[in-house]
C-alpha cells in the first residue's frame, strides 16, 4: 500500500511538472486564452492527474505513450498502444474517472502505421498548428492537435461558431489529409456556463 501511495505521489509531481500549473490547458496554454472558469480548470486538472495516475499504476509505459487531455469533464486520449485490448482497457479506465462526461479515444494501435506515415502525420500537425497561429481570428492556444494516419483530431474550445468553422476549414486545407475529426466545444456549451 505504501508503494502505491508513493508511486501516486511521484506521478502527481511529475505530471505537475510536465503540464505546468493550474492556469494551463493542455500543453502550456496561457490562462488568458482559456475561457473556462478557474473552478473548471481545477476540476479538469484533478481529473487528468487522477486518470494519469491510474493509467500508470495499470502499466508504467502508459505514462510515456498515452496523452490525456480533459476539457469540462470530456476526456480526449491520444497515443499508441500494442493491441486493441489495451485500447479498450484504457477507454474503460477513462470512463471510470469521477466526473467524466464523455471519452474520445484516438489511440493508435502500433504496427498500423510506419515511419513514413508517422513523419507525414507530424508534418500535417505542424502545418495546422502554424496556420492556426497565424490566423488572427483564432485563439490557437485553445486547441490540441493530433494527426494519426493522416486523420487530424482537433480538441479544444472555440469562442463562437465562426471560430470553430475557421479551425476546421484550416485543417481541411492541408494537403494529403484524409479526414478531420473535430471535438470543439463552444464557450456557451461548457457545463458551468449553462444556467
Amino acid at each position: 500500500m505504501k508503494k502505491i501511495i508513493s508511486l501516486t505521489f511521484i506521478i502527481l509531481i511529475l505530471t505537475g511538472c510536465a503540464t505546468g500549473n493550474l492556469s494551463t490547458f493542455g500543453k502550456g496554454v496561457s490562462i488568458g486564452f482559456d475561457p473556462r472558469t478557474v473552478g473548471m480548470q481545477i476540476d479538469d486538472t484533478l481529473m487528468q492527474k487522477n486518470l494519469v495516475a491510474r493509467l500508470t499504476l495499470t502499466n508504467k509505459k502508459y505514462f510515456l505513450y498515452i496523452q490525456v487531455e480533459i476539457l469540462d469533464g470530456r476526456i480526449f486520449l491520444t497515443g499508441k498502444v500494442d493491441n486493441p485490448e489495451e485500447k479498450i482497457r484504457i477507454t474503460k479506465l477513462a470512463w471510470e474517472t469521477k466526473g467524466v462526461r464523455s471519452v474520445k479515444n484516438a489511440l493508435e494501435i502500433k504496427g498500423y502505421s510506419n515511419f513514413k506515415s508517422s513523419a507525414k502525420d507530424i508534418l500535417i500537425t505542424s502545418q495546422l498548428r502554424t496556420a492556426l497561429f497565424f490566423n488572427k481570428s483564432v485563439k490557437s492556444g485553445n486547441y490540441t492537435l493530433e494527426t494519426i494516419n493522416k486523420v487530424i483530431y482537433i480538441f479544444g474550445i472555440a469562442i463562437d461558431d465562426e471560430e470553430k468553422k475557421k479551425v476546421i476549414d484550416e485543417a481541411n486545407k492541408i494537403y494529403d489529409v484524409k479526414e478531420v475529426i473535430p471535438t470543439i466545444y463552444l464557450v456557451s456549451e461548457l457545463s458551468r456556463n449553462k444556467t
